[in-house]
């Protein structure tokens, strides 16, 4: 049964991604069921008109206007699929605000997701990404998804493998890219937790604390603690977080780096080394620079921001020239986190 949406024109996009940037869609509609969502998709208006699918807009900058259509994902809701007495999975509404989940989630006592609190965004944007933070990634609780088809309006299920996870990234980043709509995603969650405190930032911070055997609770906090102290709040600032992906280079080109930069900060990434883009982006004194309402935020060097009325045209640029200069300098190239739309 189909179910009824609405259309809004010329429609400004500033609320609706944490840039702050007020570019306008040719046309907008929130959904908020899949039913609604197949609806709108097989709707005839639309049907040779490109398309964008939004959920929170924490990842994404419109470097002009969208002449299309922008979807917007309202789909909520948090239920339990089944449950032993070791875990628990979790169906999740795509519309869902991610840190809320995890707050809930924490609160339920449900490990698995409490370092990655405070990642902005929705739930139906964490697959596309692999989100990940604090020594953990989305895909290590990750059960399904299901997607509808843009084009037939079907409704699919894709499991981890077929998901094709990498480093923030996926097949949905990728072949295909634009092809689905995510309407739902299945985690699979610990009813007696194992904590992870392998990342060395978070550790130091449970020792600040002085917390030697943290729950899942102590976790989230310490985490939040860090990235409030590093990461502007998109309330006051606009900004999608980290700009630019942490690069993966070859043991070969990372050890020709060291022996110019010693100092260099490094992560295993499998038989290649990752390293950190606030630290090159620093290196090259971008952190605090400012060009009139587009600059590096003071703090984090990784973190490109809207002061007030920049253009995404104007933001785009600033992270083009960071890209030029880190790779004149270190012949490190950097890959944006955040998806570009012109």
């Amino acid at each position: 049964m189909s179910q009824s949406f609405s259309i809004q024109e010329n429609f400004n996009l500033s609320d609706y991604n944490t840039m702050g940037i007020a570019a306008k869609a040719r046309y907008f509609c929130s959904v908020q069921s899949i039913e609604a969502l197949q609806s709108l998709l097989a709707d005839s208006r639309f049907q040779d008109t490109p398309n964008f699918m939004m959920g929170g807009g924490s990842n994404v900058l419109f470097i002009r206007d969208y002449d299309g259509l922008v979807i917007h994902m309202d789909i909520k809701g948090i239920s339990i699929d089944q449950e032993d007495g070791e875990d628990i999975t979790l169906n999740v509404g795509a519309g869902e605000n991610w840190h809320n989940l995890v707050l809930h989630s924490v609160e339920k006592g449900w490990g698995g997701i409490e370092n990655l609190s405070l990642i902005p965004g929705s739930v139906g944007a964490a697959p596309i990404q692999n989100i990940g933070a604090y020594g953990v990634e989305l895909e290590e609780v990750f059960e399904s998804l299901e997607a509808v088809e843009v084009k037939t309006g079907e409704l699919k299920s894709f499991n981890k493998e077929e998901c094709r996870f990498g480093y923030r990234d996926s097949i949905f980043k990728n072949e295909l890219k634009g092809l689905f709509v995510i309407t739902g995603v299945k985690l699979k969650l610990q009813k007696s937790p194992k904590v992870n405190t392998s990342y060395r930032a978070l550790s130091d911070k449970l020792e600040e604390k002085g917390i030697r055997n943290p729950s899942i609770k102590d976790i989230s906090k310490a985490v939040i603690e860090i990235r409030q102290s590093k990461l502007p709040d998109p309330a006051e600032i606009g900004n999608t977080g980290s700009f630019f992906k942490n690069p993966v280079i070859s043991k070969e080109q990372f050890d020709e780096l060291q022996s110019t930069y010693p100092d260099i900060p490094s992560y295993p990434a499998g038989d290649k080394i990752k390293v950190p883009a606030a630290w090159l982006i620093d290196q090259c004194g971008w952190k605090g620079k400012r060009f009139g309402d587009a600059g590096v935020h003071k703090m984090q060097a990784l973190v490109i921001v809207n002061y007030g009325n920049a253009t995404g045209e104007e933001i785009w640029n600033l992270a083009q020239r960071i890209q030029v200069s880190v790779k004149e300098r270190f012949g490190v190239s950097l890959t944006p986190e955040v998806n570009i739309v012109s």
